[in-house]
């Protein structure tokens, strides 16, 4: 990248404030060419690191309580083009190709695949795989 600095330290460190939301921070992942918003997940310090040290990204399981590489399961990968934070630290904004076409574990693009308009409740989102299938 021209024009990079390293900013590990100042008033342009990148690294997420975790100690707000005890421990996690909310992570959104978006799709680098189309701006879609694919999902929200979240992070910890190790889901941070890993994202940053592999390129793809890595999450925490609340349910879980443990560490997950996206798409680990179901080969639906995210590779992580850029990262940014917001101005608080407590919230990333990951911009991804989404490999294998779907970030929803329900088999939908987007997790963001219900949408409420003029009183009406719709799917928005493509079904790109039967998870009976993927997660069997």
């Amino acid at each position: 990248m021209s024009g990079a600095v390293n900013i590990a330290e100042g008033p342009l460190a990148f690294m997420p404030d975790f100690e707000k939301g005890g421990g996690l921070i909310a992570a959104v992942a978006q799709d680098a060419a189309t701006g879609e918003v694919l999902m929200l997940a979240w992070m910890n310090r190790e889901a941070w690191e890993k994202t940053l040290e592999t390129g793809e990204a890595h999450y925490y399981s609340r349910s879980r309580r443990a560490l997950w590489r996206k798409g680990e399961s179901s080969g639906n990968v995210q590779k992580v083009k850029a990262v940014r934070l917001d101005c608080d630290s407590d919230a990333a904004l990951l911009l991804i190709e989404q490999i294998g076409g779907a970030a929803c574990h329900e088999g939908y693009r987007s997790c963001f695949s219900r949408e409420w308009r003029d009183g009406a409740t719709t799917r928005c989102s493509e079904l790109v795989f039967d998870p009976k299938e993927v997660y069997a």
